[in-house]
């Protein structure tokens, strides 16, 4: 597929005809210059300056910075409708996983696929997620589990990024499960665990593969001791690190993770009261993860009301990957962590916006409409915020303007 980005039309000029969610009673305007956001604020307001741009109409839109999906596993061969169909007759995360399923059956299939092959599967699901809003998005490693297939993965996230003119973060997760190669064999895990800190990671890293390294800290994958070996690897190399923590059982990731400075602990079903203390310490932001809950039929709520009361940022996300969270819109997202979660409508909207981008380190960049950052936003055919989280099933984009450009609809 050749790259799109090119081809979509600038989004220079004044945008007017637009309700900003910061305030959706006023008529507001936003000036972008150079695919960057040179002013925004009241339409009243609007300086003289640039009262003769070339116009854009929203037509009433209500507009929100681009959405940011801070935690997939976008790459990967195959799919695991059969291990739904698993656990609906009774079998659980971790028997599903004994019973060779799991994520080395994603394992097996990616292996299987060429880059071509894993590219256009990738594609097809990236398009849905941008056609609701999403201007930035995390894609994670972790189903090649050896040198020759994570590149082969993390190639194909640069590649879609390149594509469709979407700011793609790249994370290495190696550390995802041990290969089917290393099973069964003494040490095996240390063995395994020394081959992504010695040999995987650094080169992944030299050939600017590699935006940030996460682990899966838990019973079925590794240890806190594993976990803080690839960290440490990580600091080595000037990488930042994430975690999923604390998803099944309780770890002690995430104050682990947090004294590494980590960006984000992501699921934190069994989050502890240590746990939230470290990250509001540290400013790691809690990734929330309600696809995967809901997938899992799981009963074990992540204590939001104890992260909101430390001030720990909370960010939402789709956790779209092929085991179980096969989501493939972040706004449906939304609705389930206002739903099952208890979010406020506006915890949500932050949640997919300015925490997401915080849980990429993207905060410069992405996750606001403010003066001097690129131009990332989007229009919606909604009277009020609260619908982007009341209503699932609908898709309210009207346009979409990523990295300068009107990828999505847009009126001159």
């Amino acid at each position: 597929m050749k790259p799109v980005i090119n081809e979509f039309p600038s989004a220079d000029g004044l945008w007017s005809g637009i309700r900003l969610a910061t305030d959706a009673n006023v008529e507001g305007a936003i000036v972008v210059a150079q695919g960057a956001i040179r002013w925004v604020g009241a339409r009243s307001a609007l300086p003289a300056e640039f009262a003769g741009l070339s116009q854009h109409d929203g037509g009433g839109a209500l507009v929100t910075p681009g959405l940011v999906d801070c935690h997939t596993h976008l790459v990967y061969g195959g799919q695991r409708a059969n291990e739904f169909a698993m656990r609906l007759a009774g079998a659980s995360y971790e028997e599903v996983a004994k019973a060779g399923g799991g994520i080395v059956s994603s394992v097996r299939a990616t292996r299987e696929a060429d880059e071509d092959t894993l590219f256009a599967q990738a594609a097809s699901r990236l398009e849905q997620l941008l056609a609701d809003g999403v201007c930035a998005i995390e894609i994670k490693s972790g189903y090649g589990l050896s040198l020759e297939h994570e590149r082969k993965q993390l190639r194909v996230a640069r590649r879609l990024g390149e594509a469709y003119g979407v700011t793609v973060r790249t994370t290495f997760l190696g550390a995802h499960a041990l290969p089917p190669e290393y099973a069964g064999r003494a040490n095996g895990s240390g063995d395994y665990i020394d081959l992504v800190c010695n040999e995987m990671l650094p080169a992944l890293a030299a050939e600017g593969l590699v935006d940030a390294v996460d682990v899966f800290c838990e019973r079925i994958a590794f240890s806190l001791a594993e976990t803080e070996q690839v960290f440490k690897a990580a600091k080595a190399l000037g990488l930042p690190v994430k975690l999923h923590a604390e998803q099944l059982s309780d770890m002690g990731g995430a104050a682990l993770a947090a004294r590494y400075g980590a960006l984000s602990c992501d699921h934190i079903e069994h989050l502890s009261a240590e746990g939230i203390e470290a990250m509001r310490r540290s400013g790691t932001v809690a990734v929330l993860l309600p696809g995967a809950y809901y997938t899992l039929r799981d009963t074990h709520l992540p204590p939001v009301a104890a992260l909101r009361a430390a001030g720990v940022p909370m960010a939402v996300s789709t956790d779209h990957n092929p085991g179980t969270s096969p989501a493939l819109s972040l706004l449906l997202m939304v609705n389930m962590a206002c739903t099952l979660f208890r979010l406020t409508v506006p915890e949500a909207l932050d949640g997919v916006t300015v925490h997401a981008a915080r849980a990429l380190g993207l905060h410069d960049t992405h996750g606001a409409i403010a003066p001097g950052m690129p131009a990332n936003f989007v229009l919606w055919n909604v009277r009020e915020a609260a619908e982007l989280a009341y209503w699932f099933g609908q898709q309210p984009v009207r346009a979409v303007v990523r990295q300068g450009r009107i990828a999505i609809g847009g009126n001159a």
